[in-house]
């Protein structure tokens, strides 16, 4: 049985990630969907918890996903699933070089490999930093997230157009 790993913070799950994951399972037997914590990204705007909810909700239409939400290396992650490949999505060139680099490095410690699949052009501008800052300024992101998702930034910022925080914060250039 192959078995592939798509790990990322997901904060939150778009229809970009949904993509990924609905080509990756007609690839492997079974795909496990890690969300996961990344300090570099600071403060999620939804708990892991939330997360593992939503790809749940979002995935359930597919059999050969299974759902995880880890505070790891995903090198340790591919190891304890025993996946065979790491599945990452492309959206731009741009992308491109970060993802190498994270590849060789996974390769490295463990002898993984990466596998690459870039996303359709109507999904290629879509970034989670983008819809969470969208949503924090009053903004619809439902066009552009599974509807389990859209509910779940619904109930996030009912009441409020400003965000979480309760202030606009700075106008975008």
């Amino acid at each position: 049985m192959t078995v592939a790993l798509f790990p990322g913070s997901f904060d939150p799950f778009h229809n970009g990630h949904l993509e990924v994951v609905e080509r990756a399972a007609r690839l492997f037997d079974e795909v496990v969907v890690a969300a996961l914590r990344n300090p570099q990204k600071g403060e999620p705007l939804f708990s892991i918890d939330e997360r593992t909810e939503m790809l749940e909700e979002s995935l359930a239409h597919l059999g050969s996903v299974r759902i995880v939400g880890v505070a790891t290396l995903v090198v340790n992650v591919a190891r304890d699933v025993g996946a065979s490949a790491i599945v990452r999505g492309l959206r731009a060139v741009s992308d491109f070089e970060n993802e190498l680099q994270m590849a060789q490095m996974n390769r490295q410690l463990s002898g993984v490999e990466t596998i690459f699949i870039p996303t359709s052009a109507p999904y290629s501008f879509i970034a989670s930093r983008l819809l969470r800052e969208v949503a924090r300024f009053g903004g619809d992101v439902s066009a552009f997230v599974p509807k389990a998702v859209a509910l779940h930034f619904e109930a996030k910022f009912s009441g409020s157009a400003t965000g979480q925080d309760g202030c606009a914060g700075p106008v975008p250039s």
